[in-house]
Parts: structure tokens; C-alpha cells; sequence
């Protein structure tokens, strides 16, 4: 009984964060702006299945030529979908957990770092005006970002380790710092890069509050082996994006300056489902939410009410204020105001939509609106607690009230897995939206019809006996009676081998596969992908720093005893 009053507030909070999860229990599937999430759980899957980890090509996409989308695609949610795949969930089944568990994650991470931070009642608020935020509803329902999805989830979890190794230095809060922060980064690299200057000073103002060289050691490491753990993926994503025709998503219609947010938007814009163009009339919403401003100004004048009284610790009042700075850069970082510092610092052109920070904005809103509750029992201290109890659980209804309307999907369509992994849909549908990772000159197939399946012999007579095809690995038994050059319909890559019976050859780079040239007689020929010299130094230190973070939780006691 004990147990349940004590988790009551939480079981509270994840049980209305189901309602924004209603329409993933419907039949089929809707349709949001990124659909092709099933299809990438379905060849991350593929490729484990093969045998290949980590994953980093994919078969079919790329008009069944493959190319190596979970090199730069952050590729977390698909290993989870996989994962559930694997179990045995239908991969479309399987996308809609991976979906799910962002969705609601969310609602707990947040709740976790706002519990610390204040107490379980503006906990309950914060848990609630994060998940019901209408940007949270945006990515779910009209964008299908997945990845922002779980960048939801491991923003909060970030600064809740780091909050916990400033209270009590522990390799826990620290191990739990790590994964978060690679997690971020493994989940969507854009937020990383967007939320990274915003934890790096919520470290430094907790340093400096503490003034303890081990507290600020401790505080350090989650984010040191965060970037070791996860230098598997962005580390090649880094060095190897001259490959691709990654760069081109920032021109044409991903260009920043087209997409700046109109400031009578982020209070009223109307609710859409298109997408995002030059001005103030979108075809999707940009509102922060109308119930996280009025909360989040009350919040603020009870605060500076608070800070004049002198009624609270000075370290909750600079973490406040922080909060509400980080709300602020935001804010300001989505207006055509900020363009200078867009042009200034040139990597954020990948961001491509400073509506982007709207992410951060909802997660610094939501623990500022709360906060009003804390302040309020920082007041009126006689008060009897269950009054802020029943406060806290009426604020809790009318977010949800005002805010359920957005969890809703355009339209559903009665389709099943199949649907989405039919030849057709996987290899040329989904393959003309997602051709940033093909090489930069790769000639396209015009239509489904010419899409390869099979070597092409392009000098010579040979015989095929035998091919086979999976990922990372293409293998062709033949007869010829002279010198032949075979095509084969790969997309050139250079983690790409090829041999001619166990004995390494070469090959040559064509605009449209791979060119080899075969003796006469009967050989094997087999094209392989083996990670190259940059993927395999990432492995090792994504290696290098887990087995860091293991040691240091295994002789962890000495450490945290003399902390």
C-alpha cells in the first residue's frame, strides 16, 4: 500500500499520457510526413538478421542499389523497433511500440528530473504539459519524427543525472548521464547538436555551485563518455558525409532562412497537417501551447515575488533563472531575429528549421509552468498539503483538456506490414524521398521497372549460376569463356571489397553500380562490405568508453566514499 501512495503520482502521469497513444491501437497505420519509419525498422531488422552489427547499410533502399543510411541516420529507434521485430511483432507492429515508448517515455523522464528538482505535485504538472505539448503532437501526428520522439525522452534524463551528481556524486547518476546523452545523440544528432551548449551550461552553473573539484570531475564524465559510447555512429557520420549527398538537405527547401517562425505563431497558429514554408502562414502549427504561457507568466511573477521575499535556496533560484534563459535563447532562436548567429555559426544549417527549437522550448516551458506550483507552497507554507494536491490534479485535467485535441492523426489507412515492405513501396517509393544517401552522382532509375535486380553483363558472354544477395554481401557464381565486365548494382561506398575467389580485386566506381572485370573460366565473385578504417576506430572507441564506464561503476566505492 506503501508502495503504490508512493508511486501514485507517477502511475497518475503515465496513465493520462495514454490517451495521446489512442489512435496507435487503431487498425493499420495514418500517414504523417515522414513514412518511412516502417520500412527502416524493417531493413534494420534485415541487417541484423544477416548477421551485421553494427548497422550501418541497408539493402533495398536506394533503389535496390542499398547505401548506408544508418551511417548517418541516427539509427537508436530502429535497433529498438528491430528489436521488437526480432521478438516476434510484425515490423509494423514493432514501429508502432518503438513510437509508443517515445511517446510516453517522455511524460517519465521529465517527471524524474522535476521530482528532483522541486517535488512530486509540480512533477505531476511539468510531466504533463511536456507530453501534451503541442509540438510533442506535431512530431507524433504530423511529422512522424521519431527521432526528435526519443530526443524527448533523453533530454530530461540528461539533466536529471547531472542534478543527482551534484546533490550526491555517484557513478550511477554518472552511468545514467552517459547512456542518456549517447542516447541523445544515437536518437537524433540534430537535438543533440541543438541541446549540447544548453547542458554544457547547466554543468557549468552546477560547478560553480558547488565549488568541488570531484563534484565538477563527476559532473563531467556523463557527457565525456556520452560522445565516447556513441562515437560509433557520429564519428563516421562526421568524417564519411562527403560520400553522400547528405550536404544537399541544406538547399532548396530545408534551407534555414526560409523557415524562421513568425512570433504571433508560437501563441496561435493554426493546426495543420502540411508542411513548413517561407512566412507566416504554415500548413503545420508552431504554438507553444496557450496553457504553458499563462502558466509559465504566472510561474514567472510568483518567482520574482519569491526572489524578493528571499524565501528560497539560492541554488534553486539560479537553476530557475537558467531555465527560464534557456527558454528565452530558444525562443529566440526560432525568430528571424536571431539570422545572424544562423549565418555565424555554419553547422547550424543542418538544423534546417529553426522551428526545431521548439523541442527545447517545450521541455524548459513545461518544468517553468509547473514551477508555479512550487512557489505557491513556497508561500503559503500553512497551507495544509492536500490543497496543492488537488491543485496540482485539477491544473493536471485542464492541460490534458485543452491539449488532447492535437494527438490525432489526418487520416488512417487500413494497411498491414506487408503494405510497406512490398517490392514496390521499399524499393522505389520510399527510395525517391530518401535519396540524401545515394553518392552525390549516382544516375537515379526513371521509373520501378528499371530498378536492378540482378548483375548486368556489360562486355562478354557469361553464364550465372548462382547469386547471392543480403546486407553487406553479394556473391555470383559463373561459367564465361573469355574476359567479361559485369555490373554489379551496388552503390559505391568505400567500406565496399570485392574478391574473385578469395583473392582481393579491384573494381570500378560507375554512376550507376559497380564495375568489375571477370576472368575467363568458372569463378565466384563476391562484393563485400567491411567497415572501413574510420568505422572501425569509432567501434573501438564506443568500446573503449563502455568498458571506462563498467570500470568505473566496478571501483566506483572508494571514489564515492571520499566524495
Amino acid at each position: 500500500m506503501k508502495l503504490l501512495k508512493r508511486l501514485f503520482p507517477l502511475l497518475f502521469v503515465l496513465s493520462l499520457s495514454l490517451i495521446t497513444i489512442i489512435p496507435f491501437f487503431h487498425s493499420g497505420f495514418f500517414s504523417f510526413h515522414d513514412n518511412t519509419q516502417v520500412q527502416r525498422v524493417f531493413e534494420m531488422s534485415k541487417a541484423l538478421r544477416d548477421g551485421v552489427f553494427p548497422v550501418r547499410w541497408s539493402q533495398d533502399l536506394g533503389f535496390n542499389y542499398g547505401y548506408p543510411m544508418f551511417n548517418f541516420y541516427a539509427p537508436f529507434a530502429y535497433y529498438l523497433g528491430a528489436f521488437f521485430n526480432l521478438l516476434g511483432a510484425n515490423v509494423l507492429l514493432a514501429t508502432k511500440i518503438m513510437m509508443v515508448l517515445g511517446v510516453m517515455l517522455a511524460s517519465f523522464s521529465i517527471y524524474l528530473f522535476t521530482k528532483e528538482l522541486f517535488n512530486k505535485k509540480t512533477a505531476v504538472v511539468a510531466a504533463l504539459l511536456y507530453v501534451f505539448a503541442p509540438f510533442h503532437a506535431v512530431d507524433t501526428y504530423v511529422r512522424g519524427d521519431v527521432a526528435e520522439l526519443w530526443a524527448f525522452v533523453f533530454i530530461p534524463l540528461i539533466f536529471y543525472a547531472l542534478y543527482k551528481i551534484y546533490k550526491t556524486p555517484n557513478f550511477s547518476a554518472v552511468a545514467l548521464g552517459a547512456f542518456s546523452y549517447a542516447g541523445l545523440i544515437l536518437s537524433h544528432n540534430l537535438s543533440a547538436f541543438m541541446a549540447t551548449p544548453f547542458i554544457l551550461l547547466f554543468l557549468i552553473l552546477l560547478i560553480l555551485l558547488k565549488k568541488d573539484k570531484k563534484t565538477a570531475v563527476y559532473l563531467g564524465l556523463p557527457v565525456l563518455l556520452g560522445i565516447l559510447i556513441s562515437a560509433f555512429y557520429w564519428f563516421p557520420a562526421v568524417l564519411e558525409m562527403g560520400y553522400t549527398n547528405v550536404a544537399s538537405q541544406t538547399t532548396g527547401g530545408a534551407n534555414f532562412r526560409d523557415h524562421f517562425v513568425c512570433i504571433t505563431q508560437l501563441w496561435a497558429s493554426p493546426w495543420g497537417f502540411g508542411g513548413s514554408v517561407k512566412g507566416c502562414v504554415d500548413g503545420l502549427s508552431f504554438m507553444i501551447g496557450k496553457s504553458h504561457l499563462a502558466l509559465a507568466l504566472l510561474s514567472a511573477i510568483l518567482f520574482v515575488l519569491i526572489v524578493a521575499l528571499k524565501k528560497m535556496s539560492k541554488d534553486k533560484i539560479l537553476i530557475f533563472g537558467f531555465l527560464i534563459f534557456g527558454f528565452l535563447v530558444s525562443v529566440f532562436l526560432t525568430l528571424d531575429y536571431s539570422k545572424f548567429i544562423w549565418e555565424a555559426i555554419k553547422p547550424m544549417a543542418f538544423l534546417q528549421y529553426p522551428w526545431r527549437f521548439l523541442l527545447l522550448i517545450s521541455f524548459f516551458i513545461s518544468i517553468l509552468a509547473a514551477g508555479m506550483l512550487y512557489f505557491l507552497e513556497v508561500l503559503f507554507k500553512n497551507v495544509k498539503n492536500k490543497w496543492f494536491i488537488a491543485l496540482s490534479l485539477v491544473t493536471a485535467l485542464v492541460i490534458v483538456l485543452l491539449n488532447v485535441k492535437f494527438f490525432v492523426p489526418q487520416t488512417y489507412s487500413l494497411v498491414d506490414a506487408s503494405y510497406f515492405t512490398n517490392a514496390y513501396f521499399l524499393k522505389w517509393k520510399t527510395s525517391t524521398v530518401t535519396g540524401e544517401y545515394m553518392p552525390k552522382d549516382f544516375l537515379k532509375p526513371s521509373s520501378f521497372a528499371k530498378l536492378p535486380n540482378r548483375p548486368q553483363v556489360i562486355r562478354g558472354k557469361i553464364q550465372m549460376k548462382m547469386t547471392t544477395h543480403r546486407t553487406g554481401f553479394y556473391a555470383m557464381e559463373y561459367d564465361s569463356d573469355s574476359v567479361s565486365e559485369v555490373l554489379f548494382p551496388i552503390a559505391y561506398f568505400p567500406a565496399w571489397r570485392s574478391k574473385i575467389d578469395n583473392q582481393n580485386s579491384n573494381y570500378q566506381v560507375k554512376n550507376n553500380g559497380l564495375l568489375i572485370t571477370l576472368p575467363s573460366g568458372n569463378h565466384v565473385v563476391t562484393f563485400y562490405y567491411e567497415q572501413t578504417p574510420i568505422e572501425k576506430a569509432a567501434d573501438i572507441i564506443s568500446i573503449c568508453g563502455i568498458l571506462i564506464l563498467v570500470l568505473a561503476i566496478i571501483y566506483r566505492k572508494p571514489y564515492e566514499k571520499s566524495s
